[in-house]
């Protein structure tokens, strides 16, 4: 999600000279890998990978750490106790779900942190590093399973290596090859967590990215027993907190016409997983 200069994790865009890109550690030209498997909702596209996931997870824990600290330091990290609690009420709920996507995903070592501000925004890191802008909650008075559409949102760009995807295509288009492995160790990792970094909260996702993100995160919320017509709900909100044009939350993601539709679809589609979960709970 994108973050304005006012938010304690504001990233501007880094003009970063070739060398801060060269960090694909061992790289062996790029690969075509499966992410995640398809779900209900049937999200099957295989993604070109020049990075590997242990590489980004690595960065994006130093990245993670960073704004924690840089929260920390200004006062504005984990302040209220019980949105703090919600968020992670929330958020534990979601995680088992991400079985049915990724299995390894359990052993992540997720993490959720509030941070105080007046955006309306979050996000998910690699390794299931998130966060959530108490403006959010604050400005559009969010039900849990709304809450739950976001968060799922999100972590379906985890589980789907959305921010992988885009940093090894920044890599293929603008790196020759012959300069990939220039710089490397603490340098490198602390470079591609930069990278990580602005690509996470200041740079646009493909309309493709946000779609499959929107259909696994209704998934994700279903499965944990949270209505998965809620992220209608939600779009309706922020489109609405925006005057009719997308607010910050979205301003990089794609106000398709028929996104709207395409979650009501979703929604239908999962529905029995959300009924199974309402009877176990």
């Amino acid at each position: 999600m994108h973050a304005t200069s006012r938010s304690p994790l504001a990233r501007s865009r880094l003009a970063l000279p070739a060398a801060a890109l060269i960090l694909a550690l061992g790289l062996a030209g790029c690969e075509t890998v499966q992410t995640t498997q398809p779900g209900a909702v049937g999200v099957t596209r295989t993604q070109r990978m020049a990075v590997s996931s242990e590489e980004i997870q690595a960065a994006s824990a130093q990245a993670y750490r960073d704004l924690l600290q840089e929260a920390a330091s200004e006062g504005v990290l984990d302040r209220d106790a019980a949105q703090v609690a919600r968020v992670r009420d929330v958020t534990a709920r979601l995680v088992p779900a991400t079985s049915a996507f990724r299995p390894e995903a359990l052993g992540w070592t997720w993490e959720a942190h509030l941070f105080d501000t007046n955006e309306i925004n979050a996000f998910c890191m690699a390794g299931g590093k998130i966060g959530v802008y108490s403006g959010l909650l604050d400005r559009l008075q969010l039900t849990d399973a709304e809450l739950a559409a976001v968060i799922g949102h999100e972590m379906a760009h985890a589980l789907r290596e959305h921010v992988r995807e885009q940093v090894s295509l920044q890599q293929a288009q603008e790196l020759p090859l012959a300069i990939l492995s220039a710089v490397t160790g603490n340098e490198g990792l602390a470079q591609l967590g930069d990278m990580v970094a602005d690509v996470t909260l200041s740079l646009p996702r493909s309309r493709q990215a946000e779609l499959e993100a929107d259909r696994i995160g209704v998934e994700l919320a279903a499965r944990a027993g949270f209505d998965p017509t809620a992220a209608v709900s939600l779009w309706r909100k922020m489109r609405s907190a925006g005057g009719g044009a997308p607010p910050e939350f979205l301003s990089t993601h794609p106000s398709a016409a028929d996104r709207e539709a395409q979650l009501v679809q979703a929604a239908q589609v999962v529905m029995p997983l959300y009924r199974q979960a309402v009877a176990r709970r």
